[in-house]
């Protein structure tokens, strides 16, 4: 049985400068570095593994709007290969063992729906005997909140850190904190 971290993306275009900017987006980023460099020296570790999603996305088709409606559609976001598709240079990388690249050529909120070389998340952390995860990032309402309740679905104990993310407005993020503990999610603190 292992505990693994899901950091759902602390990218740069949902950061503060971003083209799809979350309040909170950088902070969350400096926030889980510190929480990774206290975890380096603990013994046991809180994680035996970390991982990482990003959106990556290539030709989405309607999930970029134009205009957007803020809902099923949004700006210009994370196209592969471009600084906004980077993760957010607060975030220490040196611990993720993998990255799960999702939506290139449709809409995907959960990190369920990406891929690291072939292999699904689910998939991945069943080959490490994970039996438990924490899911932090950005945003609450909407990623975060996917990747929890896929990760709830796929039989994992889940729990979010809810001040290991971001969201983008306070009644969405409340209604998903309803879905998410309506669904079994444990919702706590990382300190």
């Amino acid at each position: 049985m292992a505990r693994a971290l899901i950091i759902v993306d602390v990218q740069n275009d949902f950061c503060e400068g971003g083209s799809l900017p979350v309040a909170g987006g950088a902070a969350v980023a400096a926030a889980v570095s510190a929480h990774l460099a206290q975890d380096e020296g603990a013994t046991p570790r809180r994680w035996d593994h970390i991982v990482a999603t990003k959106d990556h996305h290539q030709d989405p088709g309607a999930h970029f709007g134009n205009p957007p409606d803020y809902a099923s559609s949004w700006p210009v976001h994370c196209v592969a290969d471009t600084f906004g598709e980077q993760f957010h240079p607060a975030l220490d990388t040196d611990r993720i063992e993998a990255i799960f690249l999702k939506g290139e050529y449709a809409a995907a909120y959960s990190g369920f729906e990406g891929q690291s070389s072939g292999i699904g998340l689910a998939a991945w952390l069943r080959m490490r005997d994970v039996t438990e995860v924490d899911v932090v990032g950005i945003a609450t309402d909407h990623c975060v909140r996917a990747t929890a309740l896929d990760a709830a679905r796929e039989g994992f104990a889940t729990t979010v850190l809810l001040d290991l993310t971001a969201g983008v407005a306070p009644e969405s993020t409340e209604l998903a904190l309803t879905a998410l503990r309506e669904s079994g999610v444990e919702i706590t603190n990382a300190a």
